[in-house]
């Protein structure tokens, strides 16, 4: 997991950031969209690319996540269902969305991935301590190819990974709870 720190100090973060000693994006405590601009649209809040000199008193508002940034080759969504792994690669085509790939869903394309037998085995040890028999989980694929975890992603989405890959994930879904009611 890359460094993370969740504070809302500007003397913290810049710290944090100096200690480092490499680039750092802030990513959105949000649980959607906000509703921005004279027109109410809703609006995505993406992870993005700090200069730490910027980090100013704003910070003190609200709880801000930065973390250390991972220049990767591609992001994976796996998607996991009852133990079972559907690992997708997110191949980014702008630079936008290498730092985060729902700024342009037209820009990504993907392809399945082979989850490592330890990737694998530490997320079931994840979902198991959390009581959980699904997870939608994001990792950055770093250019050496280690697995950097970030988040398990509470929305949970995996359709558009199904459409886009032809990965079964419906029919786990399916399996799992047909397999729940005998």
């Amino acid at each position: 997991m890359p460094s993370t720190r969740v504070t809302n100090d500007p003397e913290a973060a810049r710290k944090f950031a100096a200690d480092l000693g490499v680039p750092v994006i802030c990513k959105p405590i949000t649980g959607g969209e906000l509703p921005l601009g004279p027109e109410q649209r809703n609006h995505m809040i993406p992870a993005h690319l700090i200069d730490p000199a910027t980090l100013d008193e704003s910070v003190r508002v609200t709880a801000h996540l930065f973390q250390q940034w991972v220049d990767k080759a591609h992001d994976v969504r796996l998607t996991v269902v009852n133990g079972r792994m559907f690992g997708a690669a997110v191949h980014a085509s702008t630079d936008g969305t290498r730092v985060d790939w729902r700024t342009d869903y037209e820009a990504l394309t993907y392809t399945p991935i082979e989850v490592p037998d330890q990737v694998a085995t530490a997320v079931r040890a994840l979902l198991f301590h959390d009581g959980l028999s699904f997870g939608a989980l994001d990792f950055s694929i770093d250019r050496s190819g280690a697995w950097w975890f970030l988040e398990n992603n509470p929305a949970g989405q995996w359709m558009w990974i199904e459409k886009d890959t032809g990965l079964p994930i419906a029919d786990a879904h399916a399996q799992f709870l047909l397999e729940g009611t005998k």
